[in-house]
């Protein structure tokens, strides 16, 4: 590091916890376990540790994850914006290592709410209330599912996208799902299996909604004279982007054009890379939906292409862009807010520590150089993307 530079952020360590199935765990032992390991994996003391992100847990979030993991944090973040919230408290961490206000922060979650539900410590209906934006929607009844259901449908109005199209991505997750071992579906399903399926919200049918789980899972940043000390090889935070879009559907400019939009070209122009040199994409699948529109705002395909884009096995592990090569949100794992896990999955596959038949190769057999992750939080209301690169 230089007087004239500021210092270079790299992950340091990842972990799951548990994950898929944890009945007698709380989502605070979940955030514990998933520190410790990721502390472990990066081979450095806790007590570089300075920073911590944390969200979804706790009426002080994130000060009763800090007091719970005996951590005492000069620099905290808690951005609540949905499943994009990993990202974006990324994004705002290596701004802070970068500028020296912080050396080593922390992102970790860990959520039970499958368990909950199985124990009828919660329902499966989210409220957003009565006031502001939300009191012109409430009133209708508009589920979470709903929304993006209808903006599935205004693609399929305005591009020809088709029902098949959409349950290739479903397919092809499950294809990658099959060689990870920790994914709570593994099965092969077929378009056929996918349509044929019981309808959630039209078009959803319900392989193509995303699976309930638990698990947590913890990243941990560093600045760069730590890289030294740790014990794997350095993924580096190339570049990032956040972007803030809109709290109900009737101020949702266009329903086929994401934050995606905006967050991605941020991130790629910021890392000084473009779509065509990334080697694998972990983005956030709630709905097959959002994997085929983010992979158009983030500029892999053009607008209304996304369709086409996702046929012919492109999105396997041996494909011509892997994508959520972990199994995804569609049957891997998705615990509440899934933006966390595509860190860790991507860190994985850059290092080359996936297992075998899962890890990315490039075509001539190296290990991946770059990838992005990118999350989607609300009904699209927020997007945060980062690109990691080993080099």
């Amino acid at each position: 590091m230089g007087p004239d530079r500021p210092r270079r952020v790299a992950v340091a360590g990842v972990a799951l916890s548990d994950c898929g199935r944890v009945d007698h765990a709380t989502p605070y032992a979940l955030h514990a376990q998933a520190a410790r390991r990721a502390l472990a994996d990066s081979g450095l003391d806790r007590s570089v540790i300075d920073g911590l992100a944390s969200a979804g847990l706790g009426t002080l979030a994130p000060v009763e994850v800090a007091d719970h993991l005996g951590l005492r944090p000069t620099w905290a973040d808690s951005t609540s914006v949905g499943g994009a919230a990993w990202e974006v408290m990324a994004a705002h961490a290596t701004d802070a290592i970068a500028a020296g206000h912080a050396n080593a922060v922390l992102l970790v979650y860990g959520s039970t709410a499958r368990a909950d539900l199985k124990a009828g410590r919660r329902t499966a209906a989210l409220s957003f209330g009565t006031h502001g934006p939300a009191q012109f929607e409430a009133p209708y009844g508009h589920t979470l599912i709903a929304k993006y259901a209808m903006a599935a449908r205004r693609h399929m109005h305005q591009y020809g996208t088709t029902l098949r199209q959409f349950a290739e991505v479903a397919v092809q997750t499950r294809a990658n799902a099959a060689f990870n071992p920790h994914a709570m579906y593994r099965t092969p399903v077929t378009v056929d299996d996918v349509l044929a399926g019981p309808v959630v919200a039209d078009p959803f049918t319900r392989l193509q909604c995303c699976v309930r789980s638990d698990g947590g899972c913890a990243v941990l940043l560093a600045a760069e004279e730590y890289v030294a000390d740790t014990d794997t090889s350095p993924v580096w935070v190339l570049g990032t982007g956040t972007a803030l879009s809109h709290a109900t559907l009737a101020e949702w400019d266009d329903f086929t054009v994401t934050p995606a939009a905006v967050s991605g070209p941020l991130a790629f122009r910021r890392a000084g890379v473009t779509p065509q040199d990334i080697d694998v994409a972990e983005l956030y699948d709630a709905f097959t939906y959002m994997t085929l529109v983010t992979l158009e705002d983030l500029g892999f395909c053009a607008k209304g292409e996304g369709g086409a884009f996702v046929e012919k096995g492109r999105l396997t592990i041996g494909g011509a862009l892997p994508v959520n090569t972990d199994g995804g949100g569609l049957s891997a794992c998705h615990p509440g807010m899934r933006g966390l896990f595509l860190l860790v999955e991507a860190v994985r596959q850059l290092r080359g520590e996936a297992e075998e038949g899962r890890q990315v190769r490039r075509r001539d057999g190296t290990l991946p150089r770059l990838a992005v992750a990118s999350g989607t939080g609300g009904w699209f209301c927020s997007s945060g993307t980062l690109i990691l690169g080993r080099d």
